[in-house]
Formats: C-alpha cells, structure tokens, sequence
C-alpha cells in the first residue's frame, strides 16, 4: 500500500474465494450465519430428563406438561445431577403449581461404562408428580 493510500478492507475480501469470506454483519441467518436457540429441557411423553442446563428450564417443561393436560409427569436424572431433579420437583411444587403433589420417589443405581472404559455404577432418581385431580382449571399463564 502506497503511503497516499487509504486502507479500505473491501478490497481485500473481495480477492479472497467466495468460500472464504466472511457475511456482512447484517447478513440474514440463511446466508452463512448459524442461529443458535437456547436449549430446552428434555421431554419425552411425560417424562423430563434432567442433565446439565439450568434448573429453570426444567421447571418450565414439567410446567407446561401439566399445562398440556399431562395428570402426571416424572422427572428423571442420575448422578451429579440429582440434585438438580429435586430441586425442580420442589420448584414446580412450591412456586408454580401448588396443586401438584409427589406420588413417588425412586432411587436405584446403574451399571455403566466410565470414559476410561472401566465399569462404575451412578445413581439415578425417578420423582413421579401428580396434579390433583379436577386442578386442570388452574392452569399457570407463563
């Protein structure tokens, strides 16, 4: 570049192959850019499985299965996360839906392969919610 020069970058993306540049800023979400929606919860039929996202999002797929006519749901987790399943269980009790009671807690452990390859054992919960029946009425608004 010649010192009278000024520094323009357009020139020089636009010497690169087209597979190479980089989308304008303003560019729409089809056109390079990858669009990334925050992760929900889990759930299969009425159950929601509780790994490593944040208590609430739980919270909210449990709350909207009993919003979706669900009478019962089970919150399912194993190991470092087990606390994490009581705590959305007592949530949803406690702050949300105060018609929903515990039917069952289970607790058992699993035979499983570590990364290591060795054989260890987790341990897993199993909280069985219930909504009392004729509440489908108090339907929570979120």
């Amino acid at each position: 570049m010649e010192e009278n020069e000024q520094y323009n970058p357009q020139e020089e993306t636009e010497e690169l192959p087209m597979e190479q540049r980089t989308p304008a800023p303003s560019a729409a979400p089809h056109q390079g850019y990858v669009h990334e929606e925050r992760p929900h919860a889990h759930a299969v039929g009425n159950v929601v499985y509780v790994s490593k996202k944040g208590v609430m999002a739980y919270v909210l797929a449990v709350v909207t299965q009993f919003n979706a006519g669900a009478n019962e749901v089970t919150v399912k987790a194993r190991g470092k996360v087990i606390s994490r399943a009581v705590d959305t269980a007592e949530i949803v009790r406690n702050k949300f839906l105060h018609d929903v009671t515990i039917k069952s807690i289970r607790t058992s452990t699993e035979d499983m392969i570590s990364a290591g390859g060795s054989p260890t054992k987790v341990s897993t919960i199993e909280i069985v919610m219930t909504r009392t029946p004729g509440a489908e009425n108090k339907e929570l608004r979120l």
